[in-house]
C-alpha cells in the first residue's frame, strides 16, 4: 500500500469532522458534516475556504525563465505582465495533455502550479528541456501551503486580516503582502469556482493559524473536494483525468484559446498544426438533462444510437437544478441544441448540448 501524504491542515480537517479520502496521493477532505450541497451553496452565496495545499509548485529562475516556460507550455508567457497569471497546457509531442497548469510571472522568476496527481510526472517531463535554457527549475511543492478563499464575500473577509489593497488586484493578477501577520504571502485573485476569491500561497508553518483566523468569525464555510468539483463543473472548467488527459488535444477539448501558435516553438506544436490540417475528429461538449438525473463520470453516451464514448464529468448541479456533464462527440455533432443519450443505470436519458458556463451568475471579476 502506498503511503499517502497529508497537508499541514490534516489535523484540522479531522477535528472538523471532514470525510477523509485518498486523492492524488494525499489524504484530503471530500466534505465536512455540512455536506457537499451546503458547502457548494456557501461558496456561491457567501464564502468557503478550501485547503489545496496538495497542488504542486515549480519555480523557474534565471535569464531565460520565460523562454523555458514558453517552450513547455501552450500559452504565451512573454505576454504576461509582472504580477499576472494565466491558464495554460503542458503537452507532449503528440499534442495531448500531460497536464494543465497556472503560470505566475514575477519580476525575477516564473511559477508553475500543477495538479498534485501529475506533479512528479510533470517535473520529469519538463526537466528534459531545461538544459537548453539558461535557467533553473525547482520543485518547491513541499515548502508551500495553499488556501483558496472563494465566494462573493471573499474580499470583505480577507480585508479584515490584511493591509494588501485587494481592490487593486485584478482577476488573474497577484501581489505579495502580509496576511494575518504572515509575511510574504502571494495573494492571487484566482480560483476554480467561478466566484470572486483569492488563493494564498505561504509557508506551511503558518497554515493552521491562517485557517483558524479566516474561519474565526463563523462566516466562512470549510469546503471540501466534493463541492470544488461541482463548482468548477458548473463553470465549464476542465479537470485533468476527466475532461482532459493524454488522449486529447486542446483543439479537441475546446481549449484552443490557450494555444498561442504565433509565439514560436513549443512542445506539441507540430502535432497541433497537423491536426488542424487533417481535421479535428471529436469535440468536448457540455450537456444538460431535463430530468433530475446524475450523469456520473464513465456512463456510456450515444449519438444517433451509436456508442460514442462516456461522460467525462457529470453531476446533479446544485445551482442549476438538473443533471450537467461533458462528453466527447464527433465534431459534426458538436453543435449547441443537438441531443445525445446517456445510459444511466440501464435507462437512456436524453441530454442536450449547451454552451458553457452552465452557471452564468458567478461573481469572479
Amino acid at each position: 500500500m502506498t503511503d499517502l501524504q497529508r497537508t499541514p491542515l490534516y489535523d484540522i480537517h479531522v477535528a472538523l469532522g471532514g470525510k477523509i479520502v485518498p486523492f492524488a496521493g494525499f489524504e484530503m477532505p471530500v466534505q465536512y458534516p455540512t455536506g457537499i450541497t451546503a458547502e457548494h451553496n456557501a461558496v456561491r452565496q457567501s464564502c468557503g475556504l478550501f485547503d489545496v495545499s496538495h497542488m504542486g509548485e515549480f519555480i523557474i529562475t534565471g535569464p531565460q525563465a520565460v523562454d523555458f516556460v514558453n517552450s513547455v507550455t501552450t500559452n504565451n508567457v512573454a505576454a504576461l505582465g509582472i504580477g499576472q497569471v494565466h491558464y495554460s497546457g503542458i503537452l507532449n509531442d503528440r499534442g495531448t495533455f500531460e497536464d494543465d497548469c497556472l503560470v505566475y510571472r514575477a519580476a525575477d522568476h516564473v511559477m508553475m502550479v500543477v495538479n498534485a496527481s501529475n506533479k512528479d510526472k510533470d517535473f520529469a517531463h519538463i526537466s528534459t528541456q531545461v538544459s537548453k535554457f539558461d535557467c533553473k527549475l525547482e520543485d518547491i511543492s513541499d515548502d508551500v501551503a495553499l488556501l483558496a478563499l472563494q465566494g462573493p464575500k471573499a474580499q470583505e473577509i480577507l480585508s479584515r486580516h490584511t493591509d494588501v489593497p485587494l481592490d487593486d488586484i485584478k482577476y488573474y493578477w497577484f501581489t505579495r503582502g502580509t496576511v494575518g501577520g504572515v509575511k510574504n504571502v502571494i495573494v492571487a485573485r484566482t480560483g476554480y469556482t467561478g466566484e470572486d476569491g483569492f488563493e494564498l500561497y505561504f509557508d506551511p508553518a503558518h497554515a493552521a493559524d491562517l485557517w483558524k483566523l479566516l474561519t474565526s468569525q463563523g462566516d466562512v464555510t470549510p469546503a471540501g473536494l466534493g463541492c470544488r468539483d461541482s463548482l468548477r463543473l458548473e463553470m465549464g472548467m476542465a479537470l485533468y483525468g476527466s475532461d482532459i488527459d493524454d488522449t486529447v488535444t486542446p483543439l479537441e477539448a475546446n481549449l484552443q484559446w490557450l494555444v498561442k501558435m504565433k509565439k514560436g516553438e513549443f512542445t506539441g506544436r507540430a502535432a497541433l498544426e497537423a491536426q488542424k490540417t487533417a481535421g479535428i475528429p471529436k469535440k468536448l461538449v457540455a450537456f444538460t438533462t431535463l430530468e433530475r438525473t446524475f450523469p456520473r463520470h464513465g456512463y456510456p453516451v450515444f449519438v444517433n444510437g451509436e456508442a460514442c464514448g462516456e461522460v467525462r464529468s457529470g453531476t446533479m448541479s446544485p445551482s442549476c437544478g438538473g443533471g450537467i456533464g461533458t462528453v466527447y462527440v464527433p465534431t459534426a455533432h458538436a453543435t449547441v441544441g443537438n441531443t445525445i443519450e446517456i445510459d444511466i443505470r440501464g435507462k437512456r436519458t436524453v441530454g442536450t448540448i449547451v454552451e458553457t458556463p452552465f452557471w452564468k451568475h458567478g461573481t469572479h471579476r
